[in-house]
């Protein structure tokens, strides 16, 4: 499930990681300014239309907060409500309230959600495309610990976030494309928060 929400949590491997792409000297500056962006990013909020492995299309609000928080709210039907605090993302089933926890750590969004952005470093860079109407990087968690692939896509005249896609452990797909982007409002710290009724699975794997 966490997979289809376009989240990655640590997963056994095929043994055969992608290597890091020759990059050249403007590469670098890319995947420089692509860090650049999101070491300047404190707040940001808008809407998202996600695509799931399977062609299924949700919808929803999201506000991002560094270091570590981020909430993705999706419109009904669908039930699920993202969050993370800041140490746990929390995927929770609001139907069922309901809700599993997974290490902030194993997933790809600690490559861009820490207080420090360094790419080049943290990551290992797969593949890197610049053109007249975009930007792109992909990446992997260099130490292994996550398994799959993040592609993050920004419009190449304003360098604003348009869309991310993620490559799971098991090569299932999912994109979420973002619109209506504001990155100067401080959302309410209790978005942040999840609070449940029923009990909870924690996976710390």
């Amino acid at each position: 499930m966490l997979g289809a929400l376009a989240l990655t949590v640590a997963a056994p491997r095929d043994g055969h990681a992608a290597k890091d792409a020759a990059l050249e000297p403007a590469q670098k500056a890319v995947v420089q300014k692509v860090g650049d962006y999101f070491n300047k990013v404190t707040n940001l909020q808008g809407e998202f239309i996600q695509v799931g492995p399977r062609g299924h299309v949700s919808q929803g609000v999201f506000y991002l907060k560094k270091p570590g928080k981020l909430r993705f709210e999706y419109s009904a039907p669908n039930p699920f409500l993202i969050v993370s605090d800041g140490t746990w993302v929390i995927v929770n089933n609001r139907k069922r309230n309901k809700a599993e926890y997974y290490p902030l750590s194993a997933t790809p969004l600690r490559l861009v959600l820490d207080e420090k952005v360094d790419l080049l470093d943290q990551a290992r860079i797969i593949h890197v495309k610049e053109d007249k109407e975009s930007v792109s990087v992909t990446l992997e968690d260099k130490d292994q610990l996550v398994a799959g692939q993040l592609t993050v896509v920004f419009d190449a005249r304003s360098m604003e976030l348009r869309q991310w896609v993620v490559i799971d452990g098991q090569g299932l797909q999912t994109t979420i494309t973002l619109q209506g982007l504001k990155d100067d409002v401080a959302a309410d710290p209790k978005l942040f928060e999840v609070k449940l009724r029923n009990e909870i699975k924690i996976n710390d794997r």
